[in-house]
């Protein structure tokens, strides 16, 4: 901005320094077709016309070379030059047409107040000087050959005054509309700033928005509302191509406003949108914003809040729980231990000790959420962070089980507890080796590094090759105590979810050929520039 504010002061200059020329030309020509058409002897009784017929002609021919050859000036000292030239020809032209009784001395209060408009202050206040003393000093010249009357001094010191006085007022003149045009750039700037930041919050926000005129042509569609819709060019078409459903909710509601419009199902991602419409009165063209929300995420935001006030109680019926749970299980164990058993008790103790493990094994899981820790994340690395934990995992995985790392260039630097990112990928990687393990064996998982090309951020995909997840099972997967597994919990995914959220990252499944994919898309880490 001050670049753009350089220029635009410098293409004011440029301006008021062709306006001066435009003035000494004028004032030269109409100099010399009064002279050329005697009508100088009317006006200019005092005057020496030898005198005044040269310097008229002199002023023409210099002003016009003055302009040919310093058309662009821009030094400071070459402007008060030309200032100074101008003064001191209009003061002989002043002398030779006869003092105060000619209009010249007009002629130079107009020049001192155009030339002050390129001058600054003291030097602009010092050809102000300049002209009054010649105004001055040159009737006071004259009144040797011309006596003056006291009549005539007072008028040419009243011009001397006057010199002054159009200095200083061209000058604070110019001071003002400075100030003006500075806090014109400010607003005009901090008006730029705000649109670009409403623009960035808008891309930004999950919300879709979209900006539809009268004939429901999309003017304004935010990445949301792109994603949202499953459609990636939106502005400058009409809704209807893309979705007759939002278009039937949208007559529906300008039929009447007061009803809550239906939710509606985007088939291209499976995803139930919720829509909801506001008219902008004062647009010119009737527009209407249209706000589209996930379901998804609302059901889950409510399932979050539900879950807090019940993580109080399933703690404390944990705990109560836990106790009788390992007397059973010690029971059992103690009873599979007796000589006297067969195999069918044998058995049967067998699926008390395993039903009491995967029992304890939820009471766990609900321990572990009603005593989770506040997040703390920290200026994470992921290339070499996660190789340290692929080398680790590695050591620990079976013969059965196999690990592969890809990694691509970027730069990888995040916000993310290290704990919890542990907890996550270990719960993603046992996931991956369980469903793998179904079709193959070894049981294989591929975990993927890479920058995302449209939001610049780094993203990690854990990818398996099992049997993948069913259509109807994948909106499920993160919900509390939903399993595929018979030995499953069901709450791995749900706590690998919200430790995600809980370091501002994002954890989602993507369907594939040939098994499933998680993806975490980690938070803005580098540090802005």
């Amino acid at each position: 901005m001050i670049a753009e504010a350089t220029d635009a002061t410098r293409k004011q200059a440029q301006r008021l320094l062709r306006l001066y020329h435009l003035y000494r030309l004028s004032v030269g020509i109409t100099l010399v077709l009064l002279i050329s058409s005697n009508m100088d002897n009317r006006l200019l009784t005092s005057a020496d016309d030898e005198l005044l017929r040269n310097g008229s002609w002199l002023y023409l021919v210099l002003n016009i070379l003055l302009v040919v050859f310093l058309e662009n000036i821009r030094r400071p000292a070459q402007l008060f030059g030309l200032a100074l030239v101008d003064i001191l020809l209009l003061c002989g032209l002043f002398y030779a047409a006869g003092g105060v009784a000619s209009p010249v001395g007009n002629l130079l209060i107009v020049s001192v107040a155009i030339s002050n408009t390129l001058l600054k202050r003291r030097i602009g206040v010092l050809i102000a000087a300049i002209g009054a003393l010649g105004i001055v000093g040159l009737s006071f010249l004259l009144s040797f050959s011309h006596p003056l009357s006291a009549n005539e001094y007072l008028q040419a010191g009243t011009l001397g005054a006057l010199c002054f006085a159009g200095a200083l007022l061209v000058q604070g003149l110019i001071r003002r509309l400075e100030v003006s045009e500075t806090l014109a750039e400010q607003r005009a700037s901090e008006v730029v700033s705000l649109e670009a930041l409403n623009a960035l919050i808008l891309q930004r926000m999950r919300t879709g928005i979209l900006v539809l005129d009268e004939q429901r042509r999309v003017q304004l569609a935010n990445q949301s509302a792109r994603t949202l819709l499953a459609q990636s060019p939106l502005e400058g078409h009409l809704i209807d191509d893309y979705s007759t459903a939002l278009v039937e909710r949208l007559n529906l509601w300008l039929n009447n406003p007061t009803l809550r419009p239906q939710s509606l199902k985007i088939a291209a991602n499976g995803l139930e949108l919720q829509p909801s419409f506001i008219a902008l009165e004062q647009s010119p063209n009737r527009q209407t914003l249209v706000f589209l929300e996930d379901l998804a995420q609302i059901a889950q935001q409510a399932q979050q809040l539900k879950l807090a006030a019940l993580g109080r109680l399933t703690a404390g019926i944990a705990h109560e729980i836990r106790n009788p749970l390992g007397a059973i299980s010690h029971a059992a164990q103690l009873l599979r231990e007796s000589e006297e058993l067969d195999g069918a008790d044998q058995r049967l103790t067998q699926i008390i000790q395993d039903h009491s493990q995967r029992m304890n094994r939820v009471i766990e899981n609900v321990l572990q959420l009603s005593r989770r820790q506040q997040s703390a994340p920290q200026r994470l690395d992921l290339e070499p962070w996660l190789e340290h934990f692929v080398e680790e995992s590695r050591e620990q995985a079976s013969e059965h089980q196999r690990i592969h790392l890809n990694i691509e260039s970027g730069d990888f630097r995040t916000l993310m507890d290290p704990g919890q990112l542990t907890q996550i990928l270990d719960n993603l990687l046992r996931n991956g080796w369980r469903h793998s393990a179904l079709l193959h064996d070894p049981a294989q998982v591929w975990l993927r590094l890479f920058i995302d090309s449209e939001s610049q951020l780094a993203v990690l995909e854990v990818q398996d090759n099992g049997p993948g997840v069913a259509l109807d099972q994948q909106a499920h997967l993160f919900e509390p105590f939903f399993t595929t597994s018979s030995q499953g919990t069901g709450l791995g995914l749900y706590l690998s979810r919200e430790l995600c959220e809980s370091n501002q990252a994002r954890l989602d499944f993507k369907p594939r050929q040939g098994g499933g994919c998680f993806r975490i898309t980690f938070a803005h880490g580098r540090k802005q520039s």
